[in-house]
């Protein structure tokens, strides 16, 4: 009799009416594979009426209540703040749980109460510092000084080990990489049905002269080698505009900085070590065509593309380290808002044209576009800029310029050693330099697949905004490295006869480098706290994009983005900085403003824009005036000391249509 008590007493708690329970019942511990959630209920939730009871009573009452609503038992955790609590519940995952509660009308958010572990440095040996300088080989004293916490001299470090606290990716999250394809056998790679995380891939090259492996589209993304001759200059179908040159092994390089093995003690570590790698040929001998970048962008997001099997993997976030010169067309537009509504996340490389204007298809709406930080937080002399930038992230710079010095700051990755061919797996170093905007969008890139895997439920709007909204500030002083000072960043300029000038190294603004530099850190933490994404983002045109002493010029907020749901609600200009050549702003509270122009000289502009919820965001812009033809006064260049370690590199790249 007395072993069927215990029976009894059970049997009587479950026939209980769950209503008749006890708060203590309520509040038990969660079982081991308990869902856990974080709530937060809206000031006008009818839960959050006042009682006569403690706290702990409160909390375990409202998870009933809501429990009873969703059909499911909640049993209340710990509370946090007056209307935020934590619950528990059973046969259902914490993810699923989340989901469930945040579609309740007077819930403001629910979230995974996730387990965090202390960040740690993975033995990666190059991490923390590149192999020893030795015979013209070796380096990066500062190791993979981008990815680490920003400190001292390494102001634009990204910052990512507070990330890997969160999320060190999920292997439902795909990375598609558009460019060369990928060197399958270097031995920081590990495919996907050996246990690790690239993918088949596919070769999307459709001319077999550009492929330069023998045939056209093929599930066969190997990079044959893209080196150039000068037999590919002079002849048909290649005609090459590019210099002559080595095989470049770019897609290689940029698969290496978002999912090279990590903590397997050789070589580097990558961003998103777990996340899934779609290597994708879109680049061979002589660049590649937009019909072929297209082609892959669509298959890429799991869009159909007639003669090639359908890809039964999506990917979530595309990198695009390529680009040229030019508008974004009308069919980039159409296949970057055909991605975008595939929820696919879009993120490209500014351009390596000197500051010149951000490159297609970076400069396309819905894309990330990103331009290049020095190691200290300014815009590299090489990285393009302008308003269509999203963000900035480290693109390696140099800082020795004799002949034969260790370059000190260049994003160390994995390569190949083939001059045409495909040799040994290697990785750069100090002196085989990778340096440029393809290397700052893969950090972008990266950061975005770990902020999905965090919250898989994000919009390539929302894992936009959140990482503008999580960047940090761009320094304003302590980057002089030469005898001319460092001066603010304009708008691109263009001299009188409307070409382009070379923008060299320039402190950031809002206006030309995007929202600030990439936090990687805070970013996935935004994306696993449920941070709402802000709600407007203030941008600045101006026309003519060429200005003119003596010309009227139009300042332009009619590009600032707004969320669905929202729209924005008025406009302020402000005249931070006159310049001797600009006294007022007409209509500085309409949506276009504009200025008079009295002389050469530079100018700048501030921008806030407010929506219909009282959000705000402000954005801040100079712009460079020339000389009116035959008048005097400058154009507009800026006097800094181009390095002359880097200036052989901006033309190479300038050269190439890959970034």
């Amino acid at each position: 009799m007395r072993h069927l008590l215990p029976t009894l007493a059970a049997i009587c708690l479950l026939l209980t009416p769950l209503a008749g329970r006890t708060p203590l019942a309520q509040a038990a511990a969660a079982t081991p594979d308990s869902a856990r959630v974080i709530v937060k209920f809206k000031a006008d939730s009818p839960l959050l009426r006042e009682q006569a009871l403690s706290a702990s009573a409160r909390h375990a009452e409202r998870a009933q209540a809501l429990g009873q609503r969703v059909g499911l038992a909640l049993r209340s955790g710990a509370g946090l703040t007056e209307r935020s609590q934590v619950v528990f519940a059973s046969g259902i995952g914490s993810a699923a749980l989340a989901a469930t509660l945040a579609r309740q009308g007077d819930v403001e958010y629910a979230v995974v109460d996730q387990r965090r572990h202390r960040a740690t440095a993975p033995n990666d040996p190059y991490y923390l510092q590149g192999p020893p300088v030795a015979g013209g080989s070796g380096g990066p004293v500062a190791g993979q000084w981008y990815l680490r916490a920003p400190s001292g001299a390494l102001v634009s470090s990204i910052d990512v080990e507070p990330a890997w606290s969160i999320s060190t990716g999920d292997p439902a999250i795909v990375v598609a990489v558009l460019d060369t394809g990928a060197r399958f056998d270097h031995p920081d790679f590990k495919r996907v049905s050996a246990g690790g995380n690239l993918l088949p891939g596919y070769d999307m090259i459709h001319d077999a002269a550009v492929a330069n492996d023998g045939d056209g589209r093929d599930p066969d993304p190997s990079d044959p080698g893209d080196g150039v001759t000068q037999a590919d200059v002079d002849r048909a179908p290649t005609n090459c505009k590019d210099s002559i040159g080595p095989s470049s092994w770019h897609g290689t390089q940029m698969i290496g900085l978002i999912g090279a093995v990590t903590d397997n003690g050789i070589g580097i570590a990558s961003i998103g070590r777990n996340v899934q790698v779609l290597p994708l040929r879109v680049l061979g001998k002589c660049g590649g065509f937009d019909s072929d970048i297209i082609a892959g962008m669509r298959w890429a997001a799991g869009l159909s593309v007639p003669g090639v099997p359908a890809n039964t993997q999506p990917a979530r976030v595309l990198n695009l380290s390529l680009g040229s010169e030019g508008a974004c067309t009308a069919a980039y537009a159409d296949a970057v808002a055909a991605v975008n509504a595939a929820n696919a996340v879009v993120v490209a490389s500014a351009g390596n044209s000197a500051g010149h204007a951000v490159s297609a298809p970076a400069n396309c709406a819905g894309v990330i576009g990103v331009a290049g930080l020095r190691h200290a937080g300014s815009k590299v002399g090489f990285s393009d800029l302008g308003p269509q930038i999203s963000l900035s992230a480290p693109g390696g710079n140099c800082v020795n310029i004799g002949a034969g010095d260790a370059c000190v700051y260049p994003i160390m990755t994995t390569s190949n050693a083939g001059a045409t061919i495909p040799g040994a797996s290697i990785y750069t170093d100090s002196f085989n330099v990778s340096v440029g905007t393809s290397f700052s969008a893969p950090l972008v890139a990266g950061t975005a697949a770990l902020m999905l895997s965090a919250q898989p439920a994000l919009t390539p709007l929302q894992v936009k905004l959140l990482l503008q909204a999580s960047a940090r500030p761009f320094p304003i002083s302590g980057a002089d490295n030469g005898s001319d000072p460092v001066l603010e960043c304009t708008a691109p300029q263009y001299d009188s006869n409307g070409q382009a000038v070379d923008q060299l190294q320039c402190y950031c603004s809002t206006g030309t480098c995007g929202a600030g530099m990439l936090d990687a850190g805070a970013a996935v933490l935004a994306a696993s706290s449920g941070t709402p994404a802000p709600s407007v983002r203030a941008r600045i045109d101006i026309a003519p994009v060429a200005p003119l002493a003596q010309q009227a010029l139009s300042l332009r907020a009619t590009d600032s983005s707004v969320a669905s749901g929202h729209s924005i609600s008025s406009y302020q200009w402000e005249l931070v900085d006159g310049g001797g050549i600009v006294s007022t702003i007409a209509t500085p509270t309409a949506a276009v403003a504009s200025v008079t122009l009295s002389a050469a000289g530079r100018f700048t502009v501030r921008l806030t824009v407010q929506d219909n919820t009282g959000a705000s965001s402000s954005a801040r812009l100079s712009v460079a005036v020339a000389a009116a033809p035959g008048g005097g006064g400058g154009g507009g260049a800026i006097g800094v000391i181009w390095l002359a370690a880097l200036a052989a590199v901006v033309a190479a790249l300038r050269s190439r249509s890959r970034v």
